[in-house]
């Protein structure tokens, strides 16, 4: 098994902004392996909030290159255990090589990766597409690119946060869904989510900082809309911290390590009957495509990375008016246009 790093330069169609920042590009690491002529792919972005950068990321790759040249292919999950100590302060770059791992191992046996595991398709969430903070006129706009979408996620901390979705909603009848990314009081969200509720607003997601547990309760508690956490569930031991404090987890493949700890993951939030929402970092169609394979177990999902680049670097599932579509490729679908 030989392992290749690539790195791209992302470009945005828009400038994306949320409570904390705003980018215009997004730095990317593309994890390849190669066996016998077949390719896999995985993907983990950077991101300044959780501290990855594509050094540390190449780095602790580079650590494991050796090991994986004796992998058997047998089971991604195997190996995503037996590396787990590699990566102990890296997930984002065992996510790329988790999702490279399942990629190839798919294409080795001629399936599709959500095949294998025993899922069907014929039953999965539609996607939203997010409106990052802007101008209420541009963020109108933003919408309209992608017009009758059947759920828009609309990205909130503002001073303005109700009138953006009055606004908004004098445009569509879509289904949104609201994130303030930590930006919110739990005063602010108890009363922000009484008219949230009437302008036909399904959740809030992660309304307060991460670490204010005790005021996360009250929400939970006297909120009218289901709160989804995000920044508070990064890995699997945070599921069960959730409970009792929100209705649902928001899982990203990058900040737990792939989806083999994902999948760990909406099993245990099962358990403690939490909704399940997996959300998308900006990613290429590399992730997306690695996301689009646990649809089947999701009530939710937030899969639009890819619609929001100026230019792409691969092809893979493909989303129209927030559906998903598998190709024919097996594995996770995915190849690289350069490689």
């Amino acid at each position: 098994m030989q392992l290749k790093v690539h790195t791209y330069e992302l470009p945005l169609r828009h400038v994306f902004t949320i409570s904390r920042e705003s980018i215009s590009v997004q730095p990317t690491l593309i994890v390849e392996l190669e066996h016998a002529g077949l390719r896999g792919f995985g993907e983990a972005t950077t991101n300044r909030y959780y501290g990855a950068t594509i050094p540390q990321m190449a780095e602790a790759l580079d650590r494991v290159r050796d090991r994986l040249a004796s992998w058997s292919l047998d089971d991604p999950a195997r190996l995503w255990d037996e590396l787990a100590p590699e990566f102990q302060s890296q997930p984002f770059a065992q996510c790329a090589l988790d999702q490279a791992a399942h990629d190839i191992w798919g294409k080795m046996r001629g399936q599709p990766v959500y095949a294998l595991w025993g899922l069907r398709i014929d039953r999965i969430p539609v996607t939203n597409y997010t409106l990052g903070i802007d101008s209420i006129d541009s963020m109108i706009a933003k919408m309209n690119e992608f017009p009758d979408w059947p759920v828009y996620k609309v990205k909130l901390g503002t001073d303005r946060d109700l009138e953006i979705v009055r606004a908004l909603r004098s445009h569509t009848n879509a289904i949104f869904r609201v994130d303030a990314n930590c930006g919110w009081t739990a005063d602010q969200t108890i009363t922000n989510a009484r008219e949230l509720q009437s302008l036909g607003v399904e959740f809030i997601e992660q309304p307060l900082p991460a670490d204010q547990w005790e005021a996360m309760q009250r929400v939970r508690r006297e909120s009218v809309l289901p709160i989804i956490a995000d920044e508070s569930c990064i890995e699997i031991q945070d599921v069960d911290r959730c409970a009792g404090f929100f209705h649902g987890i928001n899982i990203k493949l990058v900040k737990c390590g792939g989806l083999t700890p994902a999948r760990r993951m909406i099993e245990r939030a099962r358990q403690l009957n939490l909704k399940v929402m997996v959300g998308c970092m900006t990613e290429s169609t590399v992730g997306i495509s690695a996301i689009a394979q646990l649809l089947p177990l999701l009530d939710y999902v937030d899969m639009d990375g890819a619609l929001m680049l100026a230019r792409d670097i691969a092809r893979g599932v493909t989303i129209e008016r927030g559906r998903c579509h598998y190709p024919a490729e097996n594995g996770c679908g995915v190849r690289l246009f350069d490689a």
